[in-house]
Parts: structure tokens; C-alpha cells; sequence
């Protein structure tokens, strides 16, 4: 995945600055001594809780941060807040975030802002320092690294999300094609060659099907479109 246009480029045999964060000594300590073994990477500097990091990153932005998913204050997703913040505040800034555990959700979370510069990697991994140092040189250069085995977890989570429109038998999926065009049930049941009843009977198990409920104050025709057309190819 490319960088955007306006990040900095760096020369291809720059040192690559990096800043730790981790509320695990043994977690910074680890990766301190691991990347040190790495003649393109220095680390700047490690941090023990997001507000810290974000302090270290205002003074001195590095190339990429390393973080855990979960640190000080509050241990939950502290990761994925500093990975949304600067995105706004230091979008030159790439962010790998770490994670014990693996998380197609927390990964898609990571992504929904946008997947330039941004990397997730599962623990277990970071002691391969060649697969850890270009992680961070893809990310610096705004790629984006996901764990092989929550790619695989976030493709399968996609197949399962059908839409409701797949619950439609093919007759009803030709039928919600007319609505989507505007044509009123009588011009339906004419040009398909059913009964006007028939097609009123179709056209209430679609909205059914679709989970469409009869409010008064919102036309389930107009509902029912604006799904179809949300799915249809572009």
C-alpha cells in the first residue's frame, strides 16, 4: 500500500527512529536489545503509558511507534487510541501496535481509520528481528502489516457477514430489482406476468426478509432500495 503523497520520503539507507512503548519492562527491554541488533533501526526512546508516549511524540515525533494494545491508564485499548490520535495529530508517524492475543476485531479497528502507516503484530512474533525490522520499515513507508493469521480471521469474519438481501430467493431478488427501479407493484405483477396480489405478497416477505419494520414515517420501499443499492456492484 502506498504512502500518501504529502509523507516525507527518507532516504532508503537512513536509520529508522523508533519509540517503545510497553507497560512490560521485559516487553521494552526485549525489544530495545532485539532492534539494537538491527544496524537501520535506533530507538529513541520507551515509554510506560499512552501519556507518556504521546508526550515523547510531541517533543521529538519518531519514524514509527511500537505499542501494546493495552497499557496504563486503563488497560484496554490504549494501542488503538494512539494509533487514532495521531493519525490526526502526526499522520507521518507509523504505528505498530502489539497485541497477545490475536483480534480480527481490534485488527479491523486498527484499519478503520485508515491502513497507511499502520501495522498489528502478535507477541509471539516480535523475537524474529527480520520480520520485526521490515514491519517497521513498511510501515514507515506507509504500508500497512497485519499479521498473516488475522488476515486470514478478518477475510472469514467478511464471509460471514451476509447481507440481509442474501436471505432474498432469486424471484424476490428480481422483484426487489423493480422496486429499486420505482415501479409500483401493478407495474411489477405486468411486466413479470403475476397476479397484483401476488407480487404484494413478494413484496411483504421482502420487507420481512429484510427485517424492514412498517413505520409509518419512513417508506420500507425506499429502505429496501438504499440496501440494493448499497450492495450493488459499482
Amino acid at each position: 500500500m502506498a504512502a500518501p503523497s504529502d509523507s516525507p520520503t527518507r532516504p532508503a539507507d537512513s536509520v529508522l527512529r523508533v519509540l517503545i512503548a510497553d507497560d512490560s519492562y521485559l516487553i521494552r527491554e526485549g525489544l530495545r536489545q532485539l532492534l539494537a541488533l538491527a544496524p537501520s533501526i535506533h530507538v529513541v526512546g520507551q515509554c510506560v503509558d499512552a501519556p507518556s508516549l504521546l508526550a515523547a511524540v510531541e517533543a521529538d515525533p519518531p519514524d514509527v511507534v511500537i505499542t501494546d494494545i493495552r497499557m496504563p491508564p486503563t488497560q484496554t485499548d490504549e494501542g488503538m487510541q494512539i494509533a487514532r490520535r495521531l493519525r490526526q495529530t502526526h499522520p507521518g508517524v507509523g504505528v505498530v501496535v502489539l497485541s497477545q492475543h490475536e483480534s480480527a476485531q481490534y485488527a479491523a479497528d486498527l484499519l478503520e481509520c485508515g491502513a497507511t502507516g499502520r501495522g498489528y503484530l502478535l507477541k509471539d512474533r516480535i523475537h524474529d528481528l527480520d520480520h520485526l525490522v521490515s514491519t517497521l520499515t513498511d510501515v514507515a513507508a506507509g504500508e500497512c502489516r497485519i499479521d498473516a493469521r488475522l488476515v486470514d480471521d478478518l477475510l472469514a469474519r467478511q464471509r460471514r457477514q451476509r447481507s440481509p438481501l442474501d436471505e432474498l430467493t432469486p424471484r424476490q431478488r428480481e422483484i426487489m430489482a423493480d422496486i429499486a427501479q420505482g415501479k409500483s407493484n401493478l407495474a411489477i405483477a405486468r411486466d413479470r406476468g403475476l397476479t397484483q396480489r401476488a407480487v404484494e405478497k413478494h413484496v411483504s416477505e421482502i420487507f420481512g426478509r429484510l427485517g424492514l419494520a412498517n413505520d409509518e414515517t419512513v417508506s420500507r420501499r425506499v429502505q429496501a432500495t438504499l440496501l440494493y443499492l448499497a450492495q450493488a456492484p459499482q
